[in-house]
């Protein structure tokens, strides 16, 4: 038992090392050959790639730009924008040089004995439409950029140095967003027996759940005669827990219901998760093992009532995102993904919307383990094209494939409780996007009878007309508020959930006056104001949502567009350069909160109490003009004091969404010193308080990390927040000094980001202006244990020096 453990122990932490004596899963991460360009011969075992650029994987190639307005520079109406008159647009997917064909080569060596087993070559993602070769032989070819697919390269390995060549396409006109370019996510080669255990081949689902008891059923697709499966449960702790042995095989699934006792629940709150360790004997031999982790959860959906977990009722209090990782690009990383989710935890944050795309398999694993409801989603398009290159090529031919992939690799995560089949299709007009909508909805219910589905919809009164909202599991709205009630009351389903909400934009740290809330404004420097009053023409601010969420007990929850702004889509500045990123973000590029992540937060964090002041209290040329005070706070009331003198007591009330949610003091002068928030509980009791003072001229550099060890794996990243003090240690929040990054030891300089939308700077370059008095410099490991060093300079200050320690 002791020995088994152990196994499951290495599985967890070194996916590389054999499970076992049955199979070995071989991460192909080092060793790659990389160029872009169309090499006809590069597929080959004897093509030359000596000069080829070396990189490990996940990489995007595109991230390293430059940034150029003629790589996506278009002329089109944006129908989902509302736009009816074609106009040039600059930035939309990112600005970034993603665009034409690449090379992939990696020569790996598998054991000597894999020679007769089943080998699978599988990859999590590859932007995009993937041509695969082996041994200088064509084994497949995906279309999606954002699908996981696998194939079996049995008859196509040979014994010792295997060559895999793969081609990727990039075309232009094919993407809303920055998409990234190359093997983005991980890919790996499974060496196993024949007689295994299949492909994503086990589905592990709780069907009855009492405080007693829990009754989970595990189906698994398995090859190989005479076969029978043992599959036993343990829990967090590695605690054996049950365990049933099968011979019976209906086709080639075992069907096994296993009890668990008194089962602990998995939910945000809880996310306890459970280990079944599956074993295929053929007699007395083991062929196969794999490990599946699950959690024991219940999820129902009733009209009136809206979603339950574990039989209480809650609100999905979530956020989209996009897959790019800011300065990182499309390249998937643990430790970005987990700082995000940290952000989000922090934020009061329950649920995540994958948008609009397959989230990655790491996501997943973190949302398991953190405790995030998931709405994992499939298509950004179907039959009919939003761009001209878009994913209608494919629908036809790879949808259904899709999603059986989709929801095969990902359906045993506790985590994910609904599934998206589209996002503001162009289909949701006619009869013909009905029938789609019911065929994508049945692959779902087919492939995985335990969740239902949904579809963000922006044209809702068509669908309101066509019965596309009415056949769905779920009627998702993208915005239109103002339709919401109409919505309940014409469809059946008796709840509305909000797939995506907002689209409020701001830029971090930047205020306009005077302070009125605006549609589509734009300003001279390709900002937008962090008063959060400023909205796109088909979106709102938040508060308006708020309103729905606590008005409307039918409204289930929402998803806000976005969690952290991504590269690409700047409206509203979608017609200006330079500007390459997108403004929606309730934190920026960098992962640094704006504004209006505290607006969130006083609502969401019901566990932490939130105060926050904005904007900033240094503003040089505007003494005695009226510069209004906001409070963003989880108390109900408090009292502004400017330099000690009170501005009165504001209390929130009902007189408008914004005053419902927000304390704001309108006529306040500026002038230069303190401005203090004192809150009172609903007793009248002072019982926090908050100050922001006006800052002196920029004089040293301060360093904070994320996370001050990180793991010697040649991945690991902290994030280090770079800012600006003044001599008495005040932030400098207008500071946009030119800083150089240098880092030594055991670890190396990754990247930089200063969330600021307009930037030309490239993220891997070791220098990079400060943007409102802040940044973020990326220091990622190697695979050497020892103390890393950071310094950041500028002309004039004060340098700024930090040691973190990279451990095994």
């Amino acid at each position: 038992m002791k020995k088994l453990i152990s196994i499951l122990v290495i599985f967890l932490v070194f996916t590389q090392m054999a499970l076992s004596q049955t199979r070995e899963v071989k991460v192909l991460d080092t060793n790659w050959k990389f160029q872009k360009g169309d090499f006809e011969e590069a597929y080959k075992v004897n093509f030359n790639d000596s000069k080829w650029e070396s990189v490990t994987v996940p990489h995007d190639w595109a991230i390293y730009g430059p940034f150029d307005k003629n790589v996506d520079i278009q002329k089109v109406a944006i129908v989902q924008n509302g736009e009816k008159v074609a106009t040039e647009k600059t930035g939309r997917t990112g600005a970034l040089p993603h665009i034409g064909t690449a090379w992939y080569r990696n020569k790996f060596t598998l054991p000597k004995d894999s020679k007769g087993k089943k080998i699978i070559l599988l990859f999590e993602g590859a932007m995009s439409e993937p041509q695969v070769y082996l041994n200088g032989k064509k084994v497949g070819e995906w279309a999606y950029g954002y699908s996981y697919f696998y194939f079996d390269v049995s008859q196509f390995i040979q014994e010792g140095e295997n060559i895999l060549s793969v081609k990727l396409t990039n075309k232009e006109f094919a993407s809303r967003w920055y998409p990234g370019a190359g093997l983005y996510r991980k890919v790996s080669v499974i060496v196993k027996n024949n007689e295994s255990i299949e492909q994503w081949g086990q589905f592990v689902t709780t069907p009855f759940i009492s405080e007693e008891i829990a009754k989970v059923n595990i189906k698994t697709k398995a090859s190989g005669e005479n076969s029978r499966l043992v599959t036993t449960i343990f829990d967090a702790e590695g605690k054996k827990l049950n365990s049933e042995e099968s011979t019976l095989q209906f086709g080639k699934e075992f069907d096994q219901n296993i009890k668990v006792e008194k089962p602990k629940l998995w939910s945000p709150e809880t996310p306890y998760l459970y280990k079944a360790v599956s074993q295929l004997y053929v007699g007395k031999e083991l062929k196969d093992e794999i490990s599946t982790r699950f959690g024991i959860r219940e999820i129902k959906y009733e009209a009136n009532k809206g979603f339950s977990l574990n039989g209480k009722i809650t609100k999905f209090k979530g956020v989209c995102l996009h897959h790019d990782l800011g300065p990182l690009g499309a390249a998937v990383n643990k430790a970005a993904l987990r700082r995000q989710m940290m952000i989000l935890k922090d934020l009061g944050c329950n649920a995540i919307r994958s948008s609009h795309n397959m989230p990655s398999f790491e996501q997943l694993e973190l949302a398991d383990e953190m405790g995030f409801l998931f709405l994992a989603e499939s298509f950004d398009e179907w039959a009919k094209p939003k761009v001209e290159n878009g994913y209608h090529r494919f629908f036809d031919e790879y949808a259904e494939k899709d999603i059986v992939n989709l929801v095969h690799a990902t359906r045993n995560h506790p985590s994910i409780v609904m599934w998206s089949a589209g996002n503001e299709v162009p289909d949701q007009w006619g009869e013909a996007g009905v029938k789609r909508a019911k065929w994508l909805q049945e692959i779902f219910h087919r492939e995985d009878p335990t969740r239902p589905v949904t579809v963000g919809m922006d044209q809702v009164k068509a669908t309101m007309e066509s019965g596309f909202g009415a056949l769905l599991d779920i009627p998702g709205l993208n915005y239109r508020v103002h339709l919401y009630d109409e919505a309940f009351n014409k469809f059946p389903q008796g709840f509305i959930l909000g797939s995506e909400t907002a689209s409020t934009v701001s830029s971090r740290g930047i205020y306009k006056f005077p302070v009125v809330q605006e549609k589509m404004k734009q300003y001279p420097d390709f900002q937008s104001s962090s008063y959060d009053l400023e909205a796109c023409s088909w979106s709102n601010v938040p508060d308006e949502d708020f309103v729905l969420q606590d008005d409307k007990p039918w409204v289930i929850g929402e998803f806000v567009w976005t969690g952290f702004d991504y590269l690409g889509e700047p409206t509203p500045y979608d017609e200006s350069w330079p500007s390459r990123s997108s403004y929606f973000g309730i934190n920026d590029l960098a992962g640094l909160p704006k504004d209006r992540y505290y607006l969130y937060r006083s609502r969401w964090n019901t566990e932490k109490p939130t105060l926050h002041i904005l904007p900033h209290w240094n503003w040089e040329g505007r003494e005695g003009e009226t510069t209004p005070v906001f409070v963003y706070t989880s108390y109900n009331s408090a009292e502004l004091f400017i330099n000690g003198k009170s501005m009165g007591v504001q209390k929130k009330n009902k007189n408008t969404p914004q005053n419902r949610y927000r304390l704001m003091w309108m006529d306040v002068k500026y002038e230069p010193g303190t401005v203090k928030v004192v809150a009172f509980d609903d007793n009248g009791k002072a019982v926090a308080e908050e100050e922001i003072h006006t800052a002196g001229k920029p004089y040293q550099i301060v360093l904070k990390a994320d996370r001050k060890t990180i793991t010697a794996d040649g991945q690991d990243i902290s994030f280090v927040t770079v800012s600006v003090v003044d001599k008495n240690g005040i932030p400098c929040p207008t500071a946009t000094n030119q800083l150089k990054f240098k880092v030594t030891g055991a670890g190396t300089y990754r990247a930089a980001c200063n969330g600021d939308a307009t930037s030309l700077e490239m993220f891997h370059k070791d220098t990079m202006k400060l943007f409102s008095g802040k940044l973020v410099v990326l220091v990622k490991s190697t695979t050497t244990t020892g103390d890393v060093k950071l310094e950041v300079n500028g002309a004039g200050l004060k340098s700024g020096k930090l040691t973190l320690v990279s451990a095994k």
